[in-house]
């Protein structure tokens, strides 16, 4: 019976070795023995070709002596815990290289378990297990650049573009580019996306400094001021950048050509010297290269790798568009000012019995709308003043603008009264389209009569459906398109004609509205009569519209008699 028990007993001790021998040699994970010296008993050879060295070269050594490139003074300090607590310790890290990959750091998670005795619980070693987590390290480093990347792209989103000012928005894109991405960032835009009227021989190849931040204390920057313009040199990265639009690095063989000329040296002694690595990237909008964007980073800096590059290239990108925004814009809104400027006659004439002045506000300093207004010299002394409001801002209203002044013009002369005027211009804007909208107060001062005849139509901010029954002012016929029928005042009379100044204004919101109502704004009879100088309080006004109402545009037209 005692044979028997101990034939089983070596049976199973004999199983066990056979297993343990299959898991060393078969399995795919690294494993190792080591004793309480921390010396390698055994090692297998999955943890042999992890290492780069034969599984007898580890016997009787340290860790360190084996692949001394990774963090081995660690891990043993690791290991001795273990053994001291009697505690298993999971998924340590082991960076580094060894000869099986020494040109390459890679990652491994590692377990250490303790291996005790049974009747004391006294260590004997510890066996080790290694797998190689290289591949999933970097994928998951990858993921969470891109999310970076993408996170920098959405804040770049919120932080280029806030305005529709050309330079400010350039500005924002070198804010946002500097520190994050670069050390510095200069844009540049072609002369001739600029100023696209210019002569072709004047603006070719010509760049303009817009924007540029150089926060390093021994940067030049008195040669990096924006406004500052310098022509493209040939065959050089700027011209091959631009012609192409393609994102380039530059080099230090690049800057001869890029800073040629004596009064340049301080520019390519400062990027010789202190820039490492430098990047070149076109603004490309609507597939149209605008300019140019270069950032750099200093020496003790890691340099552009290539996921900086695509980082940095997806946000001038975004930026690029930015900028065109705000070109296009600066573009219609220098346009429409033009226009407009062209057609409100800030000059009034000088009229028989009146002082006039005038003026206009536009709404802020980047929009226009349609107001004007007018002096218009009548037969038999009299004088027509006229002003009035085009819905909306832009080229277009400015344009409609300009048609509507010239009927009034044309009607007027023809000595048509206040409210049949208007009735004739409601066919005017009829024939500009449905949607077309303006409100407009004309008034006809008659000196001899000591009389102000005023006309108005115009638009409620609700507009009302066209009215067909017969009223008054429109004597049965369908309301014009002012939405508002043209109701006449001829009760301004004093015994002291028209002697305090009478201001006609127009005012614009979501949509324009009428004049003054009548009976408004008209000495009583009989009443004193100051004589402020009308001209001085408009031109002490301010230049844009009052903050309070940052959508209205703001037409003021002021008239005193003189006699």
């Amino acid at each position: 019976m005692l044979i028997a028990v101990e034939t089983s007993e070596v049976l199973r001790m004999r199983e066990n070795l056979a297993a343990m021998e299959s898991l060393f040699t078969q399995s795919p994970i690294g494993l190792a023995l080591l004793g309480p010296d921390l010396r390698f008993l055994r090692v297998n050879d999955a943890l042999a070709r992890m290492n780069g060295v034969p599984a007898a070269e580890h016997v009787g050594r340290h860790l360190a002596e084996v692949v001394p490139g990774v963090n081995a003074d660690s891990l043993e300090a690791l290991m001795r815990q273990v053994l001291r607590s009697g505690t298993a310790v999971v998924d340590a890290r082991r960076v580094g290289r060894t000869p099986a990959d020494p040109g390459r750091d890679r990652v491994w998670s590692c377990s250490y378990a303790p291996l005790l005795d049974r009747g004391d619980r006294r260590p004997l070693g510890l066996i080790a297990s290694l797998v190689d987590i290289t591949e999933s390290q970097e994928a998951h480093g990858e993921v969470e650049r891109a999310r970076h990347r993408f996170a920098l792209l959405a804040e770049a989103g919120t932080r280029i573009g806030t305005s529709l000012d050309l330079v400010r928005t350039a500005e924002e894109a070198v804010r946002f580019l500097v520190p994050q991405l670069a050390d510095s960032a200069d844009v540049q835009m072609l002369e001739s996306v600029l100023a696209p009227d210019e002569s072709a021989a004047s603006t070719r190849g010509v760049l303009r400094r817009l924007a540029a931040r150089f926060p390093e204390p021994t940067a030049p920057t008195a040669q990096l001021v924006p406004g500052q313009t310098f022509q493209i040199p040939l065959d050089s990265a700027y011209e091959r950048a631009v012609a192409q639009g393609r994102p380039t690095d530059l080099y230090t063989s690049d800057l001869p050509a890029l800073f040629g000329g004596p009064r340049a040296e301080p520019l390519r002694t400062y990027f010789a010297a202190r820039i490492g690595s430098a990047r070149l990237v076109p603004l490309v909008a609507r597939g149209k290269v605008l300019g140019t964007i270069t950032v750099t980073r200093l020496r003790d800096r890691e340099p552009f790798d290539a996921q900086d590059r695509i980082l940095v290239d997806e946000v001038v990108a975004r930026a690029a568009l930015n900028i065109d925004n705000a070109r296009l814009y600066t573009t219609q809104r220098e346009a429409a000012l033009t226009l407009q400027r062209s057609l409100i006659n800030h000059a009034l004439p000088a009229v028989d019995g009146l002082e006039l002045t005038g003026r206009y506000l536009p709404a802020s300093a980047h929009d226009v709308g349609g107001d004007w207004y007018d002096a218009i010299a009548l037969p038999g002394g009299r004088t027509g003043l006229v002003i009035g409001d085009v819905m909306g801002h832009g080229i277009h209203a400015a344009a409609v603008m300009g048609q509507l002044r010239t009927a009034v013009r044309t009607l007027a002369r023809h000595d048509i009264p206040p409210a049949r005027m208007l009735s004739s211009l409601d066919a005017v804007v009829a024939d500009l389209g449905e949607d077309e909208m303006a409100t407009c107060v004309y008034a006809v001062h008659d000196p001899a009569a000591g009389r102000w005849t005023i006309a108005r139509a115009g638009i409620r901010r609700r507009p009302s459906p066209p009215r067909t029954g017969p009223s008054a002012s429109s004597k049965g016929r369908r309301a014009p398109r002012w939405a508002r029928a043209p109701t006449t005042s001829a009760r301004r009379r004093s015994s002291c004609p028209g002697r305090a100044p009478r201001p006609l204004h127009g005012r614009s919101r979501r949509g324009p509205r009428p004049g003054p109502r009548p009976g408004h704004g008209a000495a009583r009879p009989g009443a004193p009569a100051p004589r402020p100088a009308p001209g001085r309080a408009v031109r002490r006004g301010p230049r844009t519209a009052p903050r309070g109402s940052a959508q209205d545009d703001v037409a003021v037209l002021v008239a005193r008699s003189l006699r």
